[in-house]
């Protein structure tokens, strides 16, 4: 466990705010009993990154991970299960004019990077232009508290019609 404290520590050093990237130590697990030294322990991890770029550092970061502690090993195993959602021209377009279509219902639609992941990630990294999140209105998403509201659910209906028929 000690071995796994020490690589926790240097897992953190991998954030960059400013870049987009958190790393976060979810679980942790390891050894048997209290007085008994962990002959394994585990963390896994949630990385998200806003930049192929940072995925490479993060990911070079990773594999380079090597033990303080010589009568211990690091095995890092699993991988990125989205490719990055980069907004690019395609993606930039289509909000705009997510945005106009929104002004004509006399909605404002603003657009924001929450580092979340969807299937969204896959069409943009195959080069279509995405919208992702212009879904429910409401607030607490993934918590006990989140609700959506129905009247939200409506406007944003029509919004997509809009959004649809313009593209047509």
């Amino acid at each position: 466990m000690d071995e796994l404290a020490r690589q926790i520590v240097r897992l953190a050093d991998l954030r960059d705010p400013v870049a987009g990237t958190t790393v976060n130590v979810g679980v942790v697990s390891g050894g048997t009993r209290p007085n008994v030294t962990a002959g394994r322990a585990v963390a896994e991890l949630d990385v998200r990154v806003a930049s192929r770029g940072e995925e490479e550092r993060v990911s070079g970061a990773l594999n380079a991970l090597t033990p303080h502690d010589p009568r211990t090993t690091v095995t890092v195993t699993g991988g990125w299960n989205r490719p990055v959602f980069d907004r690019g021209p395609g993606v930039a377009a289509l909000a705009d004019l997510a945005r106009g279509c929104a002004s004509l219902l006399g909605e404002k639609l603003g657009e924001a990077s929450v580092g979340g992941a969807s299937d969204g990630n896959f069409a943009a990294a195959a080069g279509s232009p995405v919208l992702d999140g212009l879904g429910a209105v409401g607030d607490g998403a993934h918590a006990a508290s989140e609700y959506a509201l129905a009247s939200g659910l409506v406007r944003r209906a029509g919004l997509a019609a809009l959004v649809i028929t313009s593209l047509a």
